[in-house]
Parts: structure tokens; sequence; C-alpha cells
């Protein structure tokens, strides 16, 4: 008795090819199978474009959306069968094998160019290719070179490596027959079964969330206020962190990204208030820094303004309570660390209803507004890590039976789709390996403004 889904069944006995290449049956080049296949019109999604067909079109959707179907993968399923590298009833459909392989073996061709990529397209994925010639398709019999063995292939590093995360085998995730789909842990030996229970649903076997302990710019988005009014606002990634200063040309050797605060005039109406919001801007000198080193950030003044911080609400600070404290003169001061912020975002995702905080909040020029209105305060600035807002809303949409997509907003980063198991079991794994380093290494400071 077979173990696919009824889905995976009938996707295999509709397939143009599903009898599979017979034994003693040479194995067909690439391009006239294409080519009849295309002439044929079976396969969905895959058409001539233009009417002296040189140009058509694949689908390639992405294999973690929750629309993917069987159907989505029949040219690629059916090259495998054709070329011998799959025989239903005997191999394991891996769904990603058969993808790669066939881009491999397009980009082998000569006279065929990629000249569309539409893969992301959230309605419609496909690529779309040409021949590089009027007439080419005519004589692709003719082609002499050499296609893929249907087994491994020869290909871009880099493609290989999208495509490997891009299109993970498929498992129901809740009920059989189900569309949602999630990660295998071995997407290159499992099966594609109908029974949850035999198949849990594990962490991919990389853990996406590494990528916030790796050596990748973090997304800062920096608002400020004067007495309670938002005058600047920017989202920036930061080479080295960031650096508040009130003017550009205070030392912009340093490392650090300046963020010039605006001058007051037009957003104060009180001529005696723009001149204290002036004096405190002043006072900056070389900047309020702030910057990430392993799991933390980490903060220094190294002007005169004086500045209080606090982890606060992103819609407001917290004012009914003192600072967490004061940023040090001229010495790497701790503002922020991971490990708490995961450890507090696994216990919400379990039902705490503590939402952990991962605002910061900057006092500048003047004490902490405890115990009073902040929008009295001169000057106050809030930093937001784009990356933690966003595991945090992932967190608070929950439902184990869908796939939740988080953009970590860091350099060279894509977004992440995971189950919310998958995600909590990454979440898990984060907090144990940052438990492996001793407080030094995972919190160690650059050091760079001494």
């Amino acid at each position: 008795m077979s173990s696919r889904p009824a889905w995976v069944k009938r996707g295999l006995r509709n397939c143009p090819v599903c009898a599979g290449r017979s034994m003693g049956t040479p194995k067909p080049r690439i391009l006239p199978w294409l080519v009849s296949q295309l002439d044929l019109g079976q396969l969905k999604g895959v058409a001539w474009l233009d009417e002296s067909r040189t140009r058509f079109r694949i689908p390639w959707k992405h294999g973690l959306r929750q629309d993917a179907q069987m159907a989505d993968f029949g040219i690629f399923q059916a090259w495998a069968e054709a070329s011998g590298a799959y025989t239903p009833g005997k191999d394991k459909p891996d769904l990603s094998t058969w993808k790669r392989n066939f881009r491999s073996a397009l980009n082998r061709k000569e006279v065929l160019r990629l000249a569309d990529d539409r893969s992301k397209d959230p309605f419609d994925p496909h690529k779309v290719y040409e021949f590089v010639t009027p007439g080419a398709r005519d004589f692709v019999h003719l082609d002499t070179s050499p296609d893929t063995n249907g087994k491994s292939s020869l290909s871009d590093p880099q493609e290989d490596l999208r495509e490997l995360l891009d299109d993970m085998v498929l498992e129901p995730l809740t009920n059989e027959g189900s569309s949602d789909l999630a990660i295998a842990s071995d997407h290159s030996q499992r099966l594609l079964s109908p029974n949850v229970n035999n198949f849990p649903n594990p962490a991919p076997q990389e853990n996406p969330l590494r990528q916030l302990l790796a050596e990748e710019q973090w997304e800062f988005e920096v608002t400020a206020f004067y007495r309670g009014r938002q005058v600047f606002q920017q989202t920036l990634f930061c080479p080295g962190g960031l650096r508040l200063v009130g003017s550009t040309a205070d030392n912009t050797t340093l490392s650090g990204q300046p963020v010039t605060l605006p001058d007051p005039e037009g957003f104060l109406t009180d001529k005696l208030a723009r001149e204290y919001v002036r004096h405190v801007l002043k006072g900056l000198g070389k900047g309020l820094a702030l910057w990430r080193a392993g799991q933390c950030l980490w903060a220094q003044r190294l002007g005169h303004s004086h500045s209080f911080w606090a982890l606060g609400e992103e819609l407001l600070p917290d004012s009914g309570r003192g600072p967490d404290g004061e940023v040090p003169k001229d010495q790497d001061g701790g503002v922020f660390d991971l490990r708490p912020f995961v450890t507090d975002l696994i216990a919400f995702m379990e039902g705490s209803g503590h939402s952990p905080r991962y605002t910061l909040w900057f006092c500048v020029g003047e004490s902490w507004p405890q115990d009073q209105p902040w929008v009295k305060r001169l000057v106050m600035v809030k930093v937001v890590p784009t990356c933690l807002k966003g595991l945090l809303e992932m967190a608070r949409e929950g439902g184990a039976s869908s796939l939740r997509t988080v953009d970590l907003h860091i350099s060279n980063s894509q977004p992440i789709s995971l189950t919310s198991d998958q995600y909590k079991a990454c979440l898990q794994e984060l907090v144990e390996d940052m438990d492996f380093q001793t407080t030094g290494d995972a919190c160690a400071p650059l050091g760079c403004y001494q």
C-alpha cells in the first residue's frame, strides 16, 4: 500500500510521462523533449508566449507556498521521469532536486537564455526563457551540448543554495488532503506522507534565526521627537552602528553611520524651546553611539549631553518608572541583550501574556521623565531594531496549522517561512546557542570609540 497522500498519487497518475522511461529506452535530450512538451500543452503553466514559439514560460512556485500543489511541479517531475532520475513507486519524490536538475540542464544550453525571472511574483511565479536566435528551436534536435545525468549537475552554487532554501519537500500540516505545507527536516529523504503523527514539524536543519548572531547588519528605525512632536524618522542599515549627532561636520571619520537630528526651526513655535533644543544637539558632539556586538546592543556617549535610556513600548516610553540606565561617557554600556528577549518571546508564545520589549528610548540632555509627561522633554529618540519587531509580530500571529513569514531585516537576508512549532523550536535552539557562549564572548563590545 502506497503511503503517498491522494493529491500526490493523483499528480503522479495524471502526469503526461507518468509511465516513466522504460528499460532500454534512450534518455531524451532536454531541448527537443521540452519543445515537445510545450507543443503538447498538457503541463500546467508550461506554454509558448509568442506565435514564433521562441519564448516560453515555466511555472516556478516557491515550495513553501500554502497554495502549492503537485501540478505546479509537473514539468520538473516529468523531466525527472523522462531522464530516468525518478521512477514512480520505486524512488522517493524529491521536488527540490527535480527542480534544480531541470534548471541546471537548461542553463547548460547556449541556444537558450533566461529572459525574465518572475519566480518571486506573489500571484503567478514563473520564469521566461527564450531561444537566443530566431529559428533555434527548429534545430534543437541537433544540440550536442551535454545534459545532466538526471542525478547530479554542474550549476551555480549560489543559485543551488537559493533553490535548496526555497524548494524544500512539502508535507501536509494538518488533515489528509490539506493544502497547507511544511518543511521536512531532511528534504532529500522524506516521503510526502499524509500522517502528521509520523512527521512532526521540526525546525529546518539550518536554523535561519542564527543570522541574528551573524556579522551582518541589523536594520534600525530611528525616530526623533522634540517636545513630543515627531521631527525625524529614518530606517537604515548601519555598518559599525550609528551615531546620533547634531551636525554632520562633527567627526565624520569616526566609525558608525551619522544620523543627523534636524534643527528645531519649523518644528517648535516656542523660541526659548528651540534654543534649548539647539543647545542639546550641540552637546551631542561626536554623537550618541549605538552598535551591535554578538547578541547585545551597546551605547556610548561621546559628547557632553547626558543621555538616559530605557526599554519601552514602541508607541511611547514607560515614564511611570525610572530609566534602565544612563549611557556612559567614553565607555561601552550594554543596553539590550538578545537572550532574555528570545526567552520572553518563547514564554509569550506559550501563553505568558507578557510581550517582550525591544524598543530603545533615549532621553537626551535631560533626566528621564519619571512620573512626568515624556512629551515635555526637549529631545527623545526612539530606536527600533526591526528584526526584533518582526519576530514579535510573527509570534503574535501564531497558528501551528499554517506557515508564517518574517523578514529579519538583516543585510543580505531573505524572508523565512516557518510554522508556529518550527518557529518556537528555532527560538529555543537560538537560546541554547547563546547559552554555550560565555558572557564575555556573547556580548563583547567593539570598543571602536575608545
